[in-house]
Formats: structure tokens, C-alpha cells, sequence
């Protein structure tokens, strides 16, 4: 998700600064590798210990994070669009119902099979449900207008529900494990990708979305407060929780400059862009560094 973020905030800095598809395109063909290699591995892992793969479905935390293969494949169909449109359509169709499909199963699990406790809940319990938000970004543009309001109507609805549970459990119970603390930067990403899928079915900000886009940016300076913590926790994957809200933030930024030609947006873009950048190059770097020294893939 973070990669491909990157490659669609790289996109929308293209066309804002009239720049040609490029650096875009060498960033695509990058994210298709990380997919096919993540990809890869866990079918390897599903066909070798289906019980494993069995075992993260059923676990409080780790099930809120099968959408985001549904995601991937639908922010993977959005960066197509322009580039390959008889490819992005019928993979934006596929990983639309896989998204519809999973996002059911996880919330019908959550609501019917047993009770969660307070303290399982982090910010990447968005991932399943809020996630329906990414529908409209190639939905939109491939006239599939009514499908794209479902899914940004059923996004948003659990987005309130959510954001209320979540700041509850933030706020009044014990501090989430270290490792968890990355997933804090979630809280940006539903009104930021919300904003730009806003803007792709109604095709101008209008009042709510000023509302979105400026709800992205007070999560964004609330996250920011907690920024020391960071620095005192050890790697792990979560953290690449913090590609994509910021990758979604600077999209959705580029998105305002566009429509109500702002400069300081512009800037604002290219600024959370660079940051975006340094971000994944560390990301990628530490992710190296700890499958070397078997970090990574290890029992909890």
C-alpha cells in the first residue's frame, strides 16, 4: 500500500508540476516487484502452513489486515488508469469485490463470532472497513458511479464508527504495544483518501470536502505530537504504516492545488511528497537490514 501510494503521489506531483509520467512509471514497476515478492511469499506460506495463514485470520489484530490486499490491487488498478486502461478496469472490478468480500468477513467477525477486548483495537482496524473509500479513485473515472458511492457511503459510515472506538481506547486505556505505536499515522488516511475519492465523484471540493481534507491535516499535526516516541522504538514492520497516510495526504493535497488552484497547497504536496520519499527509502533500507539479520517473519 505504502509503495503504491508513493507511485500515485508521484503522479498527482507530475501533473501538478506538468512533468512527464517518468519517475512515476519507474516507481510503478518497483511496487509491482515489492507486491509480487510479498505476494509470493505468502502464498508460499498459504500452500506450505494453511494453518498459519488460518491462525493470522483468526487472530484480533492481524485479521485487519487481509483488505489490504484488495487495497493494493485497487490502488494498483488506479495507477493504471491512464498508462494501461484495459488492464486497470478489469483489475479494479476484480479487487472491488474482493475488497466488498473481505471487508464483510472481517466485520462480520468482529460483530458475530466472539467478543474483542478493548485493548486488541488499534488504528489499523480502519484498514477493513474505511478502505472502501479507495473504490472510487479508479471507479470514478471508469463511470462506475453508483458502485463507487456504495462503497464511499459504507467507508465513511464505519470511518465515524471507528474513529469514536478508537480515540476511546486510545484516550482511556492502557498505551498500545510499542511495535502498534506506527499504526497511529492510520488516523490520517480515511479523511485524506476520502477527500480524493470526493473529488473524483462530485469533480470539485465543495464544503464537505474542504471538511475531509482539513480533518486529514488535524490528524496529521495530532500524530506529529507523538513524533519523539517514534524515535525511541526499535523496527518493525508497522512501520510501514507511515508510507501510506502520508503518501494519501500529499495526494489529497496536489488534489485542492488542482481544483482550487492553491500555490501553498502545491508546496504543501511537494513538501509531504519529499517527506514521503525519505520515509520509504528508510523503510526499505531498515526492512533490508532486519531480514538479514532475521528479524523479520519471526515468532511473537
Amino acid at each position: 500500500m505504502g509503495m503504491m501510494g508513493l507511485t500515485l503521489s508521484v503522479r498527482a506531483a507530475e501533473i501538478s508540476f506538468g512533468a512527464t509520467h517518468t519517475a512515476s512509471m519507474a516507481v510503478l514497476v518497483l511496487s509491482l516487484a515489492m507486491l509480487a515478492g510479498v505476494a509470493g511469499a505468502y502464498l508460499a506460506k498459504a500452500l506450505r502452513f494453511p494453518g498459519k495463514v488460518a491462525e493470522d485470520w483468526h487472530h484480533p489484530v492481524k485479521i485487519a489486515f487481509f483488505p489490504a490486499i484488495s487495497i493494493s490491487l485497487l490502488l494498483l488498478a488506479t495507477a493504471l488508469v491512464e498508462v494501461a486502461p484495459g488492464i486497470a478496469e478489469p483489475l479494479w472490478l476484480f479487487a472491488t469485490v474482493l475488497q466488498g468480500v473481505l471487508a464483510l468477513a472481517v466485520i462480520s467477525a468482529w460483530i458475530g463470532h466472539r467478543p474483542f477486548q478493548t485493548g486488541m483495537m488499534t488504528p489499523a482496524w480502519f484498514i477493513p472497513a474505511v478502505g472502501n473509500v479507495i473504490v472510487p479513485l479508479a471507479g470514478g473515472p471508469f463511470g462506475y458511479t453508483e458502485v463507487s458511492w456504495l462503497f464511499f457511503s459504507g467507508g465513511l459510515m464505519f470511518w465515524v464508527v471507528l474513529l469514536t472506538l478508537v480515540m476511546n481506547r486510545l484516550m482511556f486505556h492502557d498505551p498500545m504495544p510499542g511495535k502498534m505505536v506506527p499504526t497511529l499515522m492510520i488516523l490520517v488516511a480515511p479523511p485524506a483518501v476520502a477527500f480524493t475519492a470526493w473529488l473524483r465523484l462530485e469533480g470539485e471540493v465543495g464544503a464537505f470536502g474542504h471538511f475531509l481534507l482539513s480533518a486529514a491535516y488535524v490528524f496529521a499535526l495530532l500524530v506529529a505530537t507523538q513524533a519523539t516516541k517514534l524515535r525511541k522504538l526499535p523496527f518493525a514492520l508497522s512501520w510501514w504504516a507511515l508510507s501510506f497516510p502520508i503518501a494519501a495526504l500529499s495526494i489529497a493535497s496536489f488534489g485542492y492545488a488542482h481544483a482550487a488552484e492553491s500555490g501553498a497547497h502545491r508546496l504543501i504536496g511537494a513538501g509531504l511528497l519529499a517527506l514521503l520519499i525519505a520515509v520509504v527509502a528508510l523503510l526499505i533500507f531498515r526492512t533490508a537490514r532486519a531480514m538479514r539479520a532475521g528479524k523479520i517473519c519471526v515468532p511473537e
